[in-house]
């Protein structure tokens, strides 16, 4: 994977939590702390998208749910 280095400044508590989070999880460093949590913010924004989708989708899918069916119970 190519890489580009930057810098970025963190306050104190999240430097530490950082670092505690990094060996039990067996990441060889601080990168890939940040790029796990970047990757689930990702993610919960992928879902944001889908959920709000899935509302329109909903919304149009409710209106021809019943095209073509009789009003009889199978």
């Amino acid at each position: 994977m190519l890489a580009e280095k930057i810098s970025i400044s963190l306050g104190a508590d999240t430097l530490n939590f950082v670092e505690r989070f990094k060996k039990p999880h067996a990441m060889k460093n601080r990168s890939q702390v940040i790029e796990t949590a970047i990757a689930l913010l990702q993610e919960k924004e992928l879902e944001k998208s889908y959920r709000l989708a899935a509302q329109e989708a909903d919304a149009d899918y409710d209106i021809t749910a019943s095209d073509g069916l009789a009003d009889e119970t199978w």
